[in-house]
């Protein structure tokens, strides 16, 4: 990715801001201006409160040239308790089991480097499951 795209993108992957239609009150994830919902302009920001739980998932052993001293790894979709529903790696999960409904919430992690051990260090969102949360036995 580009510099100057990463820093365009770096609210939304920092702080999960999204937008919310004033016209329906629908949330909107990730920004797009037009509300999917009713049609109407939104570009009112809206920040997510990074807490939702787990739709769906799997689990990637060949990673994608730039992540592949991630593999394997958990990606996940996560609806968020706002509605919207997003793809994200889960992280910090060591042996605890995923299942769907596990409660989980946003943190901020090192994506990737981008070029060599100079370039610059992406951060992104993953989430990870909710400290609140009660943990699961196998």
């Amino acid at each position: 990715m580009e510099i100057p795209r990463h820093w365009r993108l770096k609210k939304q992957r920092y702080g999960l801001i999204g937008e919310v239609c004033p016209h329906c009150d629908h949330k909107i994830f990730p920004p797009r201006d037009v509300c999917p919902n009713c049609g109407d302009e939104a570009k009112e920001q809206f920040a997510f409160s990074g807490k939702g739980e787990v739709y769906s998932y799997t689990t990637v052993y060949e990673a994608p040239a730039g992540f592949d001293a991630n593999a394997p790894y958990t990606v996940a979709i996560v609806k968020l308790e706002e509605g919207p529903m997003l793809t994200a790696q889960l992280t910090d999960i060591g042996n605890q089991p995923v299942e769907i409904g596990m409660p989980v919430e946003m943190v901020t992690r090192k994506m990737r480097n981008d070029g060599d051990e100079r370039g610059l260090i992406v951060y992104g969102y993953k989430f990870r499951r909710r400290q609140d949360a009660p943990q699961i036995t196998a």
